[in-house]
């Protein structure tokens, strides 16, 4: 797998320099109640029509709207200037899944409804996250396609946690290095906390990876890095979307200091990533293309 040329693209991914961002703290409608969230906007002229819904990480039982938030604003200067809203979701322990997950679905029918105040068209929507939040990305656009809406155009997973067996050889692996030991030891925490009742951990809301229906599920990217323990599901991920007929784009990017409180959404900010969301966006509104690495 070859690394993503970004020297040429870099600057424009990061912003163009030319558009003022603006964003602002909302509220939006969760399963039980109001949570939290964050518009991202360029400032351009009229509604845009694309909006990205993303879920921050935090293995399940922490983060918040801080988390992403470097990553998420270049991300509303790149890729055609998309609306980007960033949405909280109920954290275990204190209430373990399913209530992450159906906080997710509830946030995208809310989106849909509230067009007007994103400033959104409501002509494409797309559902994204990172670590856990890329585990609850891709589990909501299971309900989404389960539950008939709201339809979506694509779904974006970085560095997703999919896997709660643990047991793919990256994971077993990467505890021999005294540095990446420490992300294994929180991702078995962060599974204690999220899914307590052991027959849980089978459920395709809880494992994707697990899943046997994955046919009719929205365009996906997937993206891991070289040296990540969470690195082997990701791209199994993506290998059996493929087998399922999803139109599938897997990258590898290259190694990330995982170690670092953070590091996963600072990895984010690369241009690696961006350029690769950008790609994939792109390629939504063109002709399909070959699924693939």
């Amino acid at each position: 797998m070859n690394p993503v040329d970004v020297n040429d693209r870099q600057a424009a991914l990061a912003g163009d320099g030319e558009h003022e961002l603006e964003s602002r703290e909302l509220e939006v409608a969760g399963f039980e109640g109001s949570l939290a969230g964050r518009l991202y906007r360029a400032v351009v002229d009229g509604r845009r029509d694309l909006l990205i819904v993303f879920f921050h990480g935090g293995g399940f039982v922490d983060g918040d709207l801080d988390e992403a938030d470097g990553f998420l604003r270049r991300l509303a200067v790149a890729s055609g200037y998309p609306v980007v809203l960033s949405s909280t979701y109920t954290l275990a322990p204190n209430k373990p899944f399913p209530a992450a997950v159906e906080d997710a679905h509830a946030v995208l029918a809310w989106a849909g409804k509230n067009k007007s105040k994103l400033g959104w068209t409501g002509k494409r929507m797309l559902v994204a996250g990172i670590e856990a939040g890329g585990n609850i990305a891709a589990v909501a656009a299971m309900m989404s396609r389960d539950r008939g809406a709201p339809r979506l155009a694509g779904q974006i997973l970085i560095m997703p946690m999919l896997d709660p067996g643990l047991s793919t050889c990256s994971m077993r692996e990467m505890p021999s290095c005294p540095d990446k030991a420490k992300v294994v030891d929180e991702c078995v925490a962060a599974y204690r906390g999220y899914l307590p009742h052991a027959a849980d951990r089978s459920h395709p809301y809880a494992s994707p990876l697990q899943s046997s229906r994955l046919k009719n599920l929205p365009p996906a990217l997937i993206l891991s890095t070289d040296d990540d323990p969470l690195r082997d599901e990701a791209e199994a991920y993506g290998a059996k979307l493929i087998a399922a007929g999803v139109r599938t784009t897997v990258r590898r990017l290259p190694p990330a200091q995982l170690e670092e409180p953070n590091a996963r959404n600072e990895c984010a900010c690369t241009g690696h990533v961006l350029y690769e969301i950008a790609n994939f966006i792109a390629g939504l509104e063109g002709p399909p293309a070959s699924s693939g690495r």
